[in-house]
């Protein structure tokens, strides 16, 4: 088994169409794992990592794929993550279990929209990450650029490791700055890296590269800030000590380039996977008690479980092993719902694919059949009872009605929703109070479009779909207060509760706040009062949506030794939130979206009016020669078939992407 040290578990995310899965295509080429490479849309198989045929079918990364290999002495567990924030749940719970990452950002395009959630999604798990500025043989690439974006707009600290040779069609290499040679990639593949001089007309600009990258790495290593003020020299070994130092306190950045497409710079990004991202003993595990896990095979077995799929062999549950090993055949305790089980088969994964495997130890992702467990589960060896921190679970913002088309389809459509949301935590399923009609809610147009498709390829199911609509939500917009009485004591058994407090806004979605003293309200019925609370702001009062951005205080009450219960003071705090609701000035609240247009510059003004006329408000611009771009801010209930809009406004030459930013209040009858 190989040492715990040599493994990286990384994950490749990115804005979509930055290049990630043609990367992972490169790096599985590379590390021979496959022996051909296969394109995204290049009319062959499609990339190893698509497994999906829809993924095949649309060109796009639907769900997160995992696979082993070997890279020199390391061993690589790469997760390969859609780029489309509509599925920006896969990008979460990779980065849940992984050790550190690749951010690959487009040469020209730069930091972009999904950039900058996915930038806020390795920060909320603190995962050191190296950025990868790829197609940096496309028309206007401007590598330094994207690094100084990387700064202003992310807030890292980005230190460029390399120096290009040439841009875009020009583009033939890069310069390694740590060792000051000129890396080029040949063979039919780019398979072979040929190390040579520097090219004497760009030896002057990677010497003052070097001196930036010197500065820079001088900020977070004394040790090198002394050697260079003595005038030492400074061995390649030394400089990536302090590289990986920095990256894994995220300190620093380290940045690469190359361009995937063009089998350029794959084999070094490679070889600063090893050497600066962390292995499973370089990175703290805290379990929700503050407990440190530690990465030990001798002790008693941890996992996490991230994801779930289904086929036709079963339900397959994704693990990343915190802790000891792990056996086909071990008993093992979901500490959530407290069930023991047998782990059943254990496998490692290679996109849709599967090697079986004896054991697994800390530090493995890897794949078991037959888990009872949900997604985000901690599972544990007989006699340990510990629970891993979850993962963020993003709310959904669309709605869609689904009906099957005919009789013989409901049992299908029943099945697949089931499986769907077992799967998908962002995918939710209700029924519509009036109508009786299933909803289907989720993070966008296109989330819901591909488990609608799913639904017709995977189980044969028709379904009628209604207009989408927007998830709005309610909120105050000042204090309210409370003092309702639950009495009811007219002979038999009565009930009797009375709750006093005060509602506020506040930035978190729920915030509940015991200031009961002097015993007004015994201990033991405040759960029920937080839970009555809760209750509350799951329907609103204005338009039946959930409330939100709400802090409640309880401050006091009264009770009856009798004839008080727990359901009475649930009851009792519903009724009282709702008391102070109504005074509390509420108002709706429409979610917001970020919108990037890509598009052609003659197209601009157009774009620009044609968003200023859906209540957008335009953020900021960048036109150059060949392409610009727009963002604006845009209510997400004017956004639908835009897609199609623009199409026709720019001749199909266009592309946007969307992100939720927020909410904001409606418009009065904009709801």
């Amino acid at each position: 088994m190989i040492p715990r040290e040599r493994i990286r578990n990384i994950g490749i995310s990115a804005h979509i169409d930055a290049g990630k899965t043609t990367l992972s295509e490169r790096i599985l080429y590379y590390t021979g794992k496959i022996r051909q490479i296969e394109e995204v849309r290049g009319g062959g198989k499609g990339a190893t990592m698509d497994s999906m045929e829809l993924e095949f079918v649309k060109g796009i990364t639907i769900a997160s794929a995992a696979t082993t290999c070997q890279w020199k002495d390391t061993q690589i567990n790469l997760i390969d993550t859609p780029g489309h924030v509509d599925f920006t749940i896969e990008v979460e719970r990779a980065l849940r279990v992984l050790d550190g990452a690749v951010m690959v950002l487009c040469a020209v395009a730069g930091v972009q929209s999904q950039s900058v959630t996915v930038d806020r999604q390795m920060k909320r798990y603190r995962v050191p990450r190296v950025a990868f500025i790829n197609k940096m043989d496309r028309p206007g690439a401007n590598p330094f650029g994207v690094v100084r974006s990387l700064r202003e707009k992310l807030g890292l600290n980005p230190v460029a490791l390399q120096y290009p040779i040439g841009l875009a069609k020009g583009f033939v290499g890069v310069i390694d700055l740590v060792e000051m040679r000129a890396n080029y990639f040949e063979g039919e593949n780019g398979e072979i890296v040929a190390s040579k001089p520097i090219p004497e007309l760009l030896y002057g600009a990677a010497c003052e590269a070097r001196e930036k990258m010197l500065d820079d790495l001088s900020m977070v290593s004394d040790e090198l800030m002394a050697a260079m003020l003595e005038g030492k020299a400074i061995a390649p070994e030394f400089l990536w000590e302090v590289v990986c130092r920095g990256t894994l306190s995220l300190e620093l950045t380290p940045v690469l380039m190359g361009s995937a497409f063009d089998n350029k710079g794959v084999q070094n990004l490679l070889d600063a996977v090893a050497r600066y991202l962390p292995s499973p003993l370089d990175r703290e595990v805290k379990a929700e008690t503050g407990e440190i896990v530690i990465p030990d095979r001798n002790a008693p077995s941890i996992a996490l479980a991230f994801k779930l799929t289904q086929d036709a062999f079963g339900v397959l549950t994704y693990l990343r092993l915190y802790s000891g090993t792990l056996k086909s055949g071990d008993r093992i305790c979901n500490t959530r719902t407290q069930d023991v089980f047998r782990v059943g088969r254990l496998v490692r994964l290679h996109a849709d694919a599967r090697q079986e495997i004896a054991e697994a130890a800390a530090g493995d992702i890897i794949a078991t059949i037959g888990a009872n467990c949900a997604s985000g589960d901690t599972l544990c060896g007989e006699g340990t009872q510990v629970s891993l921190e979850g993962m963020f679970v993003p709310d959904p913002v669309i709605t869609l009605a689904v009906a099957p088309a005919t009789q013989e389809d409901a049992a299908g459509l029943s099945k697949a929703l089931n499986r769907f949301v077992k799967e998908d935590p962002t995918l939710r399923v209700g029924t519509d109070a009036q109508t009786g009609a299933t909803l289907i809610s989720g993070m966008g147009e296109l989330h819901l479009e591909i488990y609608i498709e799913r639904m017709q390829r995977e189980y044969g199911v028709r379904v009628d779909v209604g207009a989408p609509s927007v998830a709005y939500r309610e909120a105050i917009s000042q204090a309210g207060s409370f003092d309702y009485t639950l009495k009811k004591q007219s002979g038999g058994p009565g009930q009797y509760a009375r709750v006093i407090g005060r509602i506020e806004p506040t930035e978190e979605p729920f915030v509940f706040e015991n200031r009961v003293v002097g015993g007004a309200i015994p201990s033991q019925f405040i759960p029920a009062c937080e839970k009555g609370f809760r209750d509350a702001i799951a329907t609103g009062k204005l338009a039946g949506y959930p409330v939100v951005g709400v802090k409640v205080i309880l401050e006091g009450g009264a009770f009856h030794a009798v004839d008080s219960k727990e359901t009475g003071f649930r009851y009792a705090a519903m009724q009282g939130f709702a008391q102070a609701f109504a005074n509390a000035k509420p108002l709706i609240l429409e979610p917001m979206m970020r919108v990037e247009v890509e598009t052609p510059p003659e197209f601009v003004g157009r774009i620009q009016g044609n968003l200023m006329s859906r209540r957008g408000t335009m953020l900021g611009s960048q036109i150059e020669e060949n392409s610009a771009r727009l963002e604006a801010e845009v209510p997400l209930a004017e956004m639908f078939g835009y897609s199609t809009r623009l199409r026709s406004l720019s001749r199909g030459m266009a592309s946007f992407s969307m992100e939720l930013s927020g909410y904001r209040a409606a418009p009065i009858g904009g709801n």
